[in-house]
């Protein structure tokens, strides 16, 4: 445990920061595994489900939970896939 103060307090901050990027982090693959098994079971609000995934992807990657190339994979991925 840090003794200064403000080593302190950015523990603290971290760690707010931590919760608040993890859960973001969660949203974003649980609206991708949303998209992906209506796909699967084919699923007629699947094209509610992609613009909520893509959504979610791309508010990850402004707050810098993941890299812009990354973003744009999964997205093309997940266009591949409302494609077929």
């Amino acid at each position: 445990m840090p003794n200064i103060e403000s080593a302190i307090k950015r523990v603290r901050t971290s760690e707010n920061a931590n919760v608040k990027n993890s859960s973001q982090t969660s949203a974003m693959r649980t609206a991708v595994k949303k998209f992906e098994d209506a796909v699967a079971s084919g699923a007629e609000n699947v094209d509610a489900l992609y613009k909520e995934a893509v959504k979610a992807i791309d508010m990850a990657e402004s707050k810098g939970l993941i890299h812009k190339n990354k973003a744009n994979r999964d997205k093309s991925r997940l266009s591949k896939k409302i494609a077929k």
